[in-house]
């Protein structure tokens, strides 16, 4: 088991939600915490709430966002962010439409107990190892805070 794969399971055990879970690999990739970042992330696990958009997708956007993000005054995004979005979300589509039947949460694990605790983390893992492909194929480094990178 690797070292992700161990993280992303020790998260599920402490009932952290796929969208926790992302937000805290990508701050932890930079030696951080932020309970209240990661705290509204809640916003977005399981769909919503209802079952809509997978909240891996979903805070798979904001993890992209929160490395290629504007976030204060006289910050500048990412160049490169709306082409980001554009491959992490048609890889999550392709992805999650072919192995599950659609992207949404009810799709993927159709409110099945023992079905999230199959699919959930194979998920969680193929999409922070798409979220890291995707930032590093735009030149963004996971390990630098994005204020040290975008000065």
């Amino acid at each position: 088991m690797s070292e992700e794969s161990f993280r992303v399971a020790e998260l599920l055990i402490d009932d952290f939600k796929c969208s926790h879970i992302l937000m805290r690999l990508a701050l932890e990739a930079q030696g951080r915490d932020d309970p209240d970042l990661v705290r509204a992330m809640s916003g977005l696990a399981l769909g919503m709430g209802q079952g809509f958009n997978c909240g891996a997708l979903s805070a798979g956007c904001c993890a992209i966002g929160y490395y290629a993000g504007r976030g204060s005054d006289g910050e500048r995004e990412h160049p490169e962010l709306a082409a980001m979005l554009d491959d992490f979300t048609g890889w999550f589509n392709a992805a999650a439409t072919g192995q599950y039947g659609g992207i949404d949460c009810s799709a993927i694990m159709q409110f099945d107990e023992g079905l999230k605790h199959e699919r959930c983390p194979a998920l969680i893992l193929a999409t922070w190892a798409k979220i890291k492909e995707t930032l590093a194929d735009h030149g963004v480094d996971i390990t630098v805070p994005p204020e040290e990178e975008n000065p």
